[in-house]
Order: C-alpha cells, then structure tokens, then sequence
C-alpha cells in the first residue's frame, strides 16, 4: 500500500513522541553530566571575583579528585560490582541454557511441551519479590539452616551459616561475597528464559543438512557443536545476551532488597536526593549508560561479527531424535531442576506470606512455617498503604497499555503494511528500550520534570490556582504527583512487546481484505476498526495483557519517581512495607504473591494466544 498524506502526518507524530519521551530523556541525563548545576560559581582567575558558572560544560563531576565519581573509591567499586554482576548473571544464564535449548531443538521426550512451557515461568517470577523469599531461606535463622540442624549436619549450638552475609570460598574464584551471589543467582533465575528463547529461535533456523556433512566427514559430537552449530547461532546468544547484560547491569530492585548498596544503580537511587543541586547523580547514569554501550558494541564486534551466514535456508527440518528411559528422565530432570530453582526463592515468599508472627506459628529456625494464617492477606486488602498501591498500579498500568496499544499498533501499521520509507527508525526507536537501562530511563524522565516545558506549566498551572493539576508536572518538590510521569515511563519501557506482538499479527495476514475494503469505499480508519483490528486481535490482546503485567510490577520507573506514599505503585509499597518492623514484611510478602499470581494469569493468556510466537517479544 502506497503511504499516503495521512499516513506521513501520523509518521510525524509518533516521531515526535519517541523523540520526546524517549530521546530526550537519555540526553537530558548525558548532557545533566557535564554541565554546572544552578547557582554553581567560580574564582575569575584574572579579577579575583567570585562569578556564575551555571550551564558550562565540564568534567569534574568525573574526573576531579572532588566531586569526580571516576575518582571516588566507593562509586568505581560499585561500578565494578555491576559489572562483575552483569558478567557472572550472563555467564550464568549461558551455562543454564545451551544444554536446555539443544535438548529442546534436537530431542523429543515424554513431557516436553509441558517442562518446555515451564521454562517461562521465572518471567512471572520477579527478582524484586523473589528477595523477600530468599532472604528467608539461606539466611541465619532460614529454612536451609533449620534443615541443616534437622539432619543432623550441624549442632544445635552452633550459630547458622551466614549464607547471604558471609564470605565463602570457591575453586578458581577465591573469596565470594554472599550477597554478591545472591543477587547473581536471583537474577540469572529470572532472566535465563530470555536467553533460551532467543537460543532455541537460533536453533530452529539451523539447515541439519550442515551438521550431517560434518557427521559424514568423522566430525564428532562436540566438534559439531563448537565448529558448526556454535558459530551460527551466535547472533541468537548475542541478542539475548545483551537483554540479560543490560538488565542485570542496571537492575536497581534486586540487590536494594538484598541491602547491597555498594553497587552502581543502588547509589543512584540514594543520590536523587542531591539532584536539584548536585550534577553528581547525573555522572553516574551517564557512566553506566556508556559502559553499557561501549560493551554491547565490544560485544557485536567480538561476538555478533563472527556469525557465519547461511547460504540458503533448510531445505528441511531438523528431525527430533526420540529419548528413552534414563535419557528421557535426565533431560525432564534438567528443565524440571531448573525451574525448581527459580521458584524456590518464590515459594519462601509465598510461605511468609502465609506464615504466623506469634510464637508457635511464625517461620523462624524451622524448615517450614510452624502455622499458616490468611491474615496477611486480608491486611493486604485493608492496610491504607497497600491499598492504595494496588489502586494506584491498575490506573497506572492501565492507562500505559491503553497508549502502547495504540502507539504499537501504528508503528506496526506503518512498517509493515504501509511499509512506509524511513519505517525503520520508528520500528528502531520503538524497540529500544529493551536495550537502554530502565534506571537511566527514570532518571530522564526526572531531569525532565525539572527543565521547560514542565516547569513552566506548573508554574501556570499554580499562579491560576489549581495544585492539583500543576502536581501533576513535577517529580520533586512540595506536591509531586507521578501519574503522567509513569504512564509515560511504563508506556515507553514496554512498548517493544505490543509492538511487536502487533507486527507479528499483520505479518501473518494478508492486507488484500483491507484494500477490498477501502476499494468499497471505507476510510483508512474504518478498514482498520473493522478489518485490521480483528484479524490481529489476539495479538493486541496478548501484548496489551503483557505490558499491563509488567508494568503492574516494574521495578525502577516505581521506586525512582514515586516519592510521596499515596501515589505509590505496588512495587514501592512492597519495599516500603518490607523495611517496616512488625507486620510490614508479611504483608509485603501477600502482595507480591499477589503480583506473582496476576503475572501467571497474564503471561499464560499471552502464550496461549501468541504460541510461539511469544519469545520474538524479547528480542531486540
């Protein structure tokens, strides 16, 4: 279909919208580091007088001995310990994976749709809750301590291991903090299935016929995988390696449950305090969005580069070998052992959740909860905290799959059936988030906040007299209300799924019956009401559905722009409450069971709805 003037407008706009809400506020932070914050001055080294310096370009909040976060001890060893975090959670995934996935691309056995399904249950799963269950299990008073004693491995006397504080030595790794492994563990349990299924898509696509000229030419089982399967799906573990490197790098939601502080994303969060004065914060995002960058594209030159390309596609599918007997066992073991161990952090939060707090009836030094209870639950239902949490999340989430919804489906519109020129920018633009820190995101959005035109429109808005409504344009200061700061946030950060759940959908249907429709004289818009819109309903469903879950529970859009307690969404009420003495963890718990319940409902929908077709949603 030719684009029409229409069609351009609506080009224009959503450009304009990405750009906005998507560009710049990554350069809003890149830029918030190099300049002088307001009021800063300086000595004029040829009158003596003291003068404004505000707005000039410099380096010093790197690179002074000062202010310079490069030259600060305590930020270059929590930039390394991201790192280091970001390296070990991708190795981690890696090693996870690449068994599974060539067990899944090559073999069949009894049970495997069902242990395959499985493998997307750690997506449901979220770290940030998950910490709450973990800390519960390995910590002094835990359950693996009270299991140890129970069998005997270690005295009644003597103090339990410190899992998660101790120091813990390994063959060619030397001394481990237990913290650091924990927050590595955790987050490599929840994002592996990113990293299976962009592998097993890898796979799928492999001509057999190559793998068995090597057969035929002496080449054995493992130098057929290195020499010829490895190098080809190189640009499948490159791009879910690089969606694990870049979350577990700038997660901010894991190790802040697990009080690890020294690390990058944690001392940005506690730096915003010091925003409106201090370019300080701003050094440090800038930082870690470089250091991503540099390293992604460290890693498409090392990695992406050698891929080899395929002559010609399969000319036939790869033929799944039948397992039997104990290989069969072994490989439902594998898939069935490794989700075990993603949701075993989830069910000690479960169990606190349903744990007793009075003696007799509480989870302390006991392999399980000595009595279980609903009344956490039901203080979920009537704490004013948690309630207005959750009522505050549905108008958040809502709102944001409301827009995404339409804002996917016109991009999708526009490159795929309009296939309009220069499509590729917005399709490159709507998947970038994915890619970009989400941590660098919400600190955009509140640099935003703080420059024109936001400012100005609160400064309208409160000389007419309505509070209310300039709330709504500041992140900071006497009355911040984040609702349109966080519809936006969770709209930009989960644009990628609708967008393409809704490409997928026009791909797979022909465009004949909308150009009949508007031959019989029907407007672009009805076409698209009565005859797009149908025909990929379930697809909008399925990605509408995914962006309403995942922003119900997103991590550092939350904690970063919600700084007054009545416009919490569920995830800042969840940490809030956990750090609360008395009945604040448990409720905590019920919530995030809560949230854990409402992202299996979603995501088992989206799977239903999209089959296979659901692992191109995490792919960039």
């Amino acid at each position: 279909m030719r684009p029409k003037p229409r069609h351009l407008v609506l080009y224009g706009v959503i450009l304009a919208i990405l750009l906005a809400f998507l560009i710049w506020p990554i350069a809003l932070t890149v830029w918030g580091g190099f300049v002088q914050p307001e009021g800063a001055t300086a000595i004029d080294p040829d009158t003596g007088e003291t003068i404004s310096v505000a707005g000039d370009f410099t380096l010093k909040y790197f690179l002074s001995p000062e202010v310079g976060v490069l030259r600060d001890p305590l930020y270059r060893q929590g930039l390394f310990n991201a790192l280091m975090i970001a390296v070990c959670t991708t190795v981690l995934c890696l090693i996870i994976t690449l068994p599974m996935a060539s067990i899944a691309a090559r073999y069949r056995f009894p049970g495997k749709s069902l242990v395959s399904a499985l493998v997307l249950v750690p997506l449901i799963l979220p770290p940030f809750v998950g910490a709450i269950g973990l800390r519960a299990i390995l910590g002094r008073s835990g359950a693996i301590n009270s299991l140890l004693k129970w069998v005997g491995l270690r005295p009644d006397s003597a103090p339990g291991i410190d899992f998660l504080g101790g120091e813990f030595h390994l063959p060619f790794f030397g001394a481990v903090d237990g913290t650091f492994a924990a927050v590595v563990i955790m987050e490599a349990l929840h994002l592996y299935p990113i990293l299976y299924l962009n592998i097993t898509a890898a796979m799928a696509n492999l001509d057999p016929s190559l793998d068995e000229a090597a057969l035929n030419l002496g080449a054995g089982r493992w130098k057929r995988f290195f020499r010829c399967t490895l190098p080809l799906i190189l640009p499948g573990i490159f791009a879910g390696g690089t969606i694990v490197f870049i979350w577990s790098f700038t997660e901010l939601g894991t190790p802040l449950m697990f009080e690890y502080t020294t690390v990058t994303p944690v001392q940005v969060f506690y730096g915003l305090s010091e925003i409106s004065n201090n370019q300080r914060p701003y050094a440090l995002v800038v930082v870690m969005l470089v250091v991503a960058v540099i390293l992604y594209m460290l890693g498409k030159w090392a990695f992406g580069g050698r891929a080899y390309a395929m002559q010609s596609k399969a000319q036939h599918a790869q033929a799944e070998k039948k397992l039997t007997g104990f290989k069969a066992l072994g490989a439902m073991a594998l898939f069935l052992g490794i989700t075990a161990l993603a949701v075993m952090p989830h069910l000690g939060v479960v169990f606190t959740s349903v744990s007793g707090m009075s003696d007799g009836q509480d989870w302390y030094r006991t392999v399980l909860p000595q009595g279980f209870t609903t009344e956490h639950y039901e203080g979920m239902l009537t704490h004013d905290l948690s309630v207005n949490a959750i009522k505050n999340s549905l108008v958040y989430a809502l709102s944001a799959m409301v827009l995404a919804v339409f804002l996917g489906l016109a991009i999708a519109f526009l490159t795929v059936r309009i296939k309009i020129k220069g499509g590729w920018v917005l399709d490159t633009l709507g998947m970038l988030p994915l890619a970009v820190p989400g941590l660098v995101m919400a600190f955009g959005y509140v640099a935003m906040s703080l420059e024109s035109p936001f400012t100005d429109l609160h400064k309208l808005f409160k000389g007419w007299g309505w509070e209310g409504f300039a709330s709504f344009f500041q992140l900071r200061g006497e009355m911040p209300n984040p609702l349109v700061f966080l519809v936006i946030a969770y709209t930009i950060r989960r644009l990628p799924y609708i967008l393409r759940s809704a490409a997928a959908g026009l791909e797979q249907t022909s465009g004949q019956l909308e150009e009949a429709a508007l031959n019989l004289g029907a407007s672009g818009l009805t076409a698209i009401r009565r005859i797009v819109v149908p025909l990929i309903m379930a697809n909008l469903i399925a990605g509408g559905i995914l962006v309403f879950s995942f922003a119900m529970l997103e991590v550092s859009d939350s904690l970063i722009l919600a700084e007054r307690q009545p416009d919490y969404p569920v995830t800042k009420a969840i940490w809030e409450l956990y750090n609360r003495l008395g009945d604040g963890p448990y409720i905590a718990s019920a919530m995030g069971v809560w949230g854990m319940a409402l992202l299996t409902v979603t995501l088992v929908g989206a799977s239903v709805l999209m089959g296979k077709k659901l692992g191109a949603i995490f792919r960039v």
